[in-house]
């Protein structure tokens, strides 16, 4: 049984003190590889010496994330175009809107967002898209992409049925992490509704940890959590889950490998 992490941030400080024990814990689970989203250029260095010392198993993305937009966002966007020219990445992410924690750069995060989303186009790239409070504004941006095919992952989805299928109608696959899991959250309710094929695995670890671990810090390895968590919801068995979402994983980036990945820099 093989499982993708769509989405993870393994090169943050909070796994500085056990990162190799993290990684072995996942792949002991059957986690076999790990897609990194950027979030801004404070990370890049630690994000690109993690796909180099897993090279097999750790594939990183570039991007400006919404939050991470401030007046030096235009600096921030040149580094990223930089990267772009220099090597390939696994996707443009994470990217997109978020109007959650403060509006003052909204004008600037519609600019980032259509920017980075033209990149991906050049460059014949899937995105990985952030967005937290204006799940209908970046919805309404993808939809001007539709004729352009773009294509990537919706992360941490926790909308409607009437929203999924909004995205789903603009290509993009619905990322499900340990949300899914919480009693209360309503997610379980409407991935019952969503077809398979439009699903990928994710945890944003150190984030949004799933049931039994909630409140503690978020790690690869319990992806295995949401997957049991769909199984059950979808009344199939953990091994149909985790193939089918794998099969949705690679398709969406394009199988990658480190024959697509090389010249890291």
């Amino acid at each position: 049984m093989q499982l993708i992490d769509t989405h993870t941030h393994l090169y943050l400080p909070e796994f500085k003190d056990d990162l190799d024990k993290v990684i072995e814990r996942a792949i002991a689970a059957g986690i076999e590889r790990f897609y990194l989203p950027a979030i801004s250029n404070k990370h890049i260095k630690e994000m690109l010496a993690l796909e180099k010392a897993y090279p097999e198993h750790c594939f990183a993305m570039i991007g400006l994330h919404p939050c991470s937009i401030k007046d030096n966002y235009k600096e921030e966007l040149k580094i990223v175009e930089q990267w772009l020219q220099q090597r390939k990445f696994a996707a443009v992410g994470e990217i997109g809107l978020d109007f959650y924690w403060d509006k003052t750069y909204t004008v600037q995060q519609y600019e980032a967002f259509h920017t980075q989303i033209e990149w991906a186009l050049q460059h014949n790239m899937p995105i990985v898209i952030h967005s937290r409070n204006a799940t209908h504004e970046t919805i309404d941006v993808l939809k001007q992409y539709t004729k352009k095919d773009i294509r990537g992952i919706f992360h941490c989805f926790g909308g409607t049925i009437q929203e999924a299928e909004s995205i789903i109608e603009c290509g993009f696959l619905l990322g499900i992490g340990g949300v899914v899991t919480y009693k209360n959250a309503g997610l379980a309710e409407v991935v019952q509704q969503i077809p398979l094929e439009h699903i990928v695995l994710e945890t944003d670890a150190p984030y949004l940890t799933p049931v039994p671990f909630r409140g503690k810090r978020n790690e690869s390895s319990y992806l295995i959590y949401t997957a049991e968590k769909i199984a059950h919801i979808k009344n199939i068995t953990l091994q149909d889950i985790a193939a089918i979402t794998t099969t949705n994983a690679q398709q969406v980036f394009g199988g990658s490998n480190r024959k697509h990945l090389l010249a890291n820099t």
